[in-house]
């Protein structure tokens, strides 16, 4: 599988390009700002983009959506959640004094063991509330997409408007830390870290 992570506007939210080799199909998940190098990359690596995946509504993550959706055509998909998010973009943004784009409702929402299918390949669609109501991560093949429910030593703000820690925690420790120490999580601020290394080091929600 093709990944190829962007660090995208001024918050350097990580979008993520996936693509099949074989069949040029692609999904971009969180296009949070700069379309235009988001579609250099897709256009540079030869793939077509079949779906665009918020993992969560925040507009670090969302703000490019319409420019994205507009250049490709691809349907939006979010868990149906955070898809009233979408359209308060701008607020969010302004009130850290940054600019967004309100996004384009979603044309699919997305929920707990849907199977997102592009090329070769499939996303699990798992909910990990705690960051935001309708946060998920997505899963295929050890190698796991969390947004912003977990990082490298760290975990998401939970006191934005409907973030909870103890529901974050329980997502963490109960959905993606079965999946196995040597998945690859691929986080959205920073570098990637793993399964194994989040349960022994992270100091909050560490359980070795």
């Amino acid at each position: 599988m093709i990944i190829k992570c962007l660090a995208v506007g001024p918050i350097m939210a990580n979008c993520y390009v996936l693509g099949c080799e074989r069949t040029q199909e692609a999904v971009v998940i969180d296009p949070g700002e700069e379309a235009d190098r988001i579609l250099w990359t897709l256009e540079d690596l030869g793939l077509k983009v079949k779906y665009i995946i918020n993992t969560h509504g925040h507009f670090d993550h969302a703000g490019a959506n319409q420019e994205l959706k507009n250049a490709t055509g691809a349907p939006l998909l979010i868990h149906k959640e955070d898809a009233e998010m979408l359209s308060h973009l701008s607020e969010a943004a302004a009130a850290f004094g940054l600019q967004a784009e309100n996004s384009p409702p979603p044309d699919q929402t997305i929920e707990e063991g849907d199977m997102i299918r592009f090329g070769d390949y499939e996303l699990k669609v798992i909910h990990t509330p705690g960051h935001s109501p309708g946060g998920i991560s997505l899963y295929t093949n050890g190698y796991l997409f969390v947004g912003d429910t977990l990082f490298a030593g760290s975990i998401g703000r939970t006191d934005f408007p409907g973030g909870d820690f103890k529901t974050l925690k329980s997502s963490i420790q109960n959905k993606l830390f079965p999946l196995g120490d040597d998945v690859r999580v691929f986080t959205g601020h920073g570098p990637e870290t793993t399964i194994g290394e989040e349960k022994r080091f992270n100091p909050f929600v560490g359980v070795r």
